[in-house]
């Protein structure tokens, strides 16, 4: 799920990523080491990095729902820092903005960056660089005045440079930090229903096979990068309206073997796998539908555009589909995908952030809760699930599960506890 945050730029060791090479692939089998059995006396999970007794308790509802004809469960999984680490949609702007890889005029974009934002001044987290506050009208202005040169110069848009000669300019550096910077600055401030849209907008006019390159590519490029904290900052020379504006985050993103070996276990065993995601929906489906995952297409759930008539997406939500983050996520749920199964919730949800909490806790008859632990807040619905999974941890028919994830290595570890980017610890709570 999405969540933002600020990083500090954390210069790590390659060797914490060597160790963990496993992760990089996104078929890799997971080596298959001696675990404890479970109630049900059935191994169905590799070990991998699972906490034991998470393994253990998966194992055993696997196999108990595995005794019932096929299709009578399923289960509902978020996607971004839940079956992969980190979050696509972030790793895929990333990879659009440093390529320009954009579809859409000067104008158009202006319509797109200004979609639904209010006018008063984000956070005082996201001030500039001299400590005065931004806004929307500041730092969209300096936007099109980059991209407007961007696109009147760069030969992927309207103009005849190649790419290599416009990194030059200090237009291109001042626009995809400033771009960077308002998403982070629009997540920051307000309500999620506002942010979680908006970066999907940014592919408007291109086609769903355009997206799903872009995002093939953008997975391949990220194996190969570290694990780590970046910082951008906008050029002096081009302070503009809103100033020099400097914003962090989090590279690396990996798919999770654990998890596709868990979907595919699930499948195996005639467990329905549905995907409920924040991202875009081109962008999940790309990914989820193929193997190692093979989700079908129909229980893939996600932002959903709508489309021209020459299926060009734009820049507006499907109004047919609830906005799938929060309770958006139930809401999904209950009105396609419940009645299939004779109105029982998923046997299984797993997640890890606010976006996912009201799906974890709205069906009294799922069975267990799997959270990937990234410390949220103890006064949120996810941070007491995680405190419930900690009391519950090692208990034979424990409904919550708190995974542990180092962030600085980018891989699950066999614990509960939760190391953030940087630290040398990990803690199972907040």
């Amino acid at each position: 799920m999405k969540f933002i945050n600020r990083y500090s730029a954390i210069a790590l060791a390659v060797g914490l990523l060597t160790l963990n090479m496993t992760a990089q692939a996104e078929t890799v089998s997971l080596n298959a080491t001696v675990a404890s059995q479970t109630a049900a006396g059935t191994q169905v999970l590799q070990q991998g990095q699972w906490d034991n007794f998470n393994k253990q308790r998966l194992d055993a509802m696997i196999a108990k729902a595995k005794q019932s004809p096929a299709h009578t469960y399923y289960s509902v999984f978020d996607f971004d820092n839940t079956t992969a680490f980190l979050d696509i949609e972030e790793a895929v702007m990333i990879y659009q903005l440093e390529h320009l890889l954009f579809a859409m005029t000067p104008q158009e974009l202006k319509s797109v960056i200004f979609k639904d934002i209010p006018a008063s001044d984000f956070s005082a987290d996201f001030n500039n660089k001299d400590g005065k506050p931004v806004n929307i009208d500041k730092v969209g202005a300096d936007i099109l005045e980059s991209y407007q040169w961007l696109y009147d110069n760069y030969d992927g848009l309207k103009g005849d440079k190649p790419l290599s000669e416009i990194k030059k300019s200090p237009h291109y550096q001042n626009f995809i930090t400033k771009m960077r910077y308002l998403y982070a600055a629009i997540g920051g401030t307000f309500d999620h229903a506002v942010s979680y849209p908006w970066v999907t907008y940014l592919f408007m006019n291109m086609t769903p096979e355009q997206v799903a390159d872009i995002t093939a590519k953008t997975i391949e490029w990220q194996k190969s990068e570290p694990v780590e904290g970046v910082v951008w900052e906008s050029p002096a020379s081009l302070p503009g309206q809103a100033g020099v504006v400097e914003i962090d985050w989090h590279n690396g993103f990996r798919l999770v073997p654990e998890m596709q070996d868990l979907y595919q276990q699930l499948q195996k065993s005639g467990i329905d796998v549905y995907v409920i995601s924040a991202s875009n929906l081109e962008v999940i489906k790309s990914i989820v539908t193929q193997p190692p995952y093979s989700v079908p297409e129909s229980q893939v759930f996600a932002m959903h555009l709508l489309r021209t008539g020459d299926n060009k997406l734009t820049s507006d939500l499907d109004p047919a589909y609830p906005q799938t983050q929060g309770k958006g996520k139930t809401e999904t749920i209950r009105k396609f995908i419940q009645d299939k199964y004779a109105g029982k919730g998923p046997l299984l949800v797993a997640g890890d952030s606010e976006g996912d909490q009201n799906m974890m806790s709205d069906f009294p008859d799922t069975e267990v809760v799997l959270i990937i632990n990234r410390l949220r807040s103890p006064d949120t619905i996810i941070g007491q699930l995680s405190k419930q999974a900690v009391k519950e941890h090692g208990q034979k028919d424990a409904k919550v599960l708190l995974q542990g994830r180092n962030d600085s290595t980018g891989v699950f570890v066999p614990s509960q506890l939760h190391t953030p980017l940087g630290a040398k610890e990990g803690r199972a709570l907040k």
